[in-house]
């Protein structure tokens, strides 16, 4: 991969450009934990996703980029930089250290992205979490009331593919679905119309740390949370309080309204996700490009 130089007058703009975006997207989170108040819908982006708000604050320019001028020297402290002849810039030795996570995402991406996507699940995981238990989920009421809800599950093919969510199914919901994704057959069951899988974008760039660029980082983060929101309006949760219009995907015309908005997503996710991708790749060739200039050992 070719080094992209960047003059401090560049990427200081785009550094507090990053700085103002995130800032603007976790305020109300963080006033709210101030006040040690707790959100159904928004904590889920702050807590199952482990980036700390001072982690997403950071801007990286990603793998290949070069940074000039003093301001630059402070990316010293953090992991995966070191100095050039240029400027500052991400490792190779830092990009091999991470070979394994990259080529993991890349594979999963790659699957993902070559399969037909499908709209027939009508976000029954969330109702499959809570299918005969007397444990609500969120602390929250449910809409239809436990009986109701079981009726809705029982009405419904369960169909979910993202084991992330089908591991919260209860055991009674387990049986119910169409099959058992697991961890290690991940690869074999993500598909782009899936609410979570495209949620979950986030998460794998997130994960490749300073090897992706940071505006690359929140546009997954915005992303996850719209698909954040259609998720919690097709769950069982009565969240109107919290100023979510259910979408009741127990009638006929909430399903219709539910594939409409899941395909909306889907459309969006397409691009990050073959930006992603892409990224994988690029850094994937800039590893082999750099083995033969390391240390024996160095590449995973």
């Amino acid at each position: 991969m070719a080094d992209q130089v960047l003059p401090d007058s560049d990427w200081t703009l785009r550094a507090g450009a990053h700085r103002a975006r995130v800032d603007a997207f976790v305020e109300p989170h963080r006033a709210r934990s101030r006040r040690a108040e707790r959100h159904p819908v928004w904590d889920f982006l702050f807590t199952y996703y482990s980036l700390r708000f001072g982690q997403l604050r950071v801007w990286h320019p990603g793998y290949g980029v070069v940074l000039q001028g003093a301001g630059a020297t402070r990316y010293l402290d953090r992991a995966g930089y070191v100095e050039r002849a240029l400027g500052v810039t991400v490792s190779a030795e830092y990009l091999h250290s991470r070979i394994a996570t990259v080529r993991f995402i890349s594979g999963l991406l790659r699957a993902t992205q070559g399969r037909t996507p499908r709209f027939n699940c009508f976000g029954l995981h969330e109702w499959a979490m809570v299918y005969r238990s007397d444990t609500p989920r969120h602390g929250t009421p449910l809409r239809l009331g436990a009986s109701g809800t079981d009726r809705v599950v029982e009405s419904i093919p369960l169909r979910c593919s993202h084991f992330d969510a089908y591991r919260f199914f209860t055991p009674a919901a387990v049986p119910r679905n169409s099959g058992a994704p697991a961890r290690t057959t991940q690869s074999d069951w993500e598909q782009p119309g899936c609410l979570h899988a495209n949620m979950d974008l986030y998460k794998w760039c997130y994960k490749l740390g300073p090897l992706a660029a940071s505006e690359l980082v929140m546009d997954c983060l915005r992303l996850a949370a719209s698909a954040r929101e259609l998720d919690m309006r097709a769950s069982p949760y009565d969240l109107t309080e919290f100023g979510f219009e259910p979408i009741a995907i127990e009638e006929p015309d909430g399903r219709a309204e539910y594939i409409r908005e899941q395909g909306v997503i889907a459309l969006r996710a397409a691009p990050l996700r073959a930006s992603l991708a892409d990224l994988c790749e690029r850094l994937l060739i800039g590893a082999m490009e750099t083995s033969a200039i390391l240390p024996a050992g160095t590449m995973d």
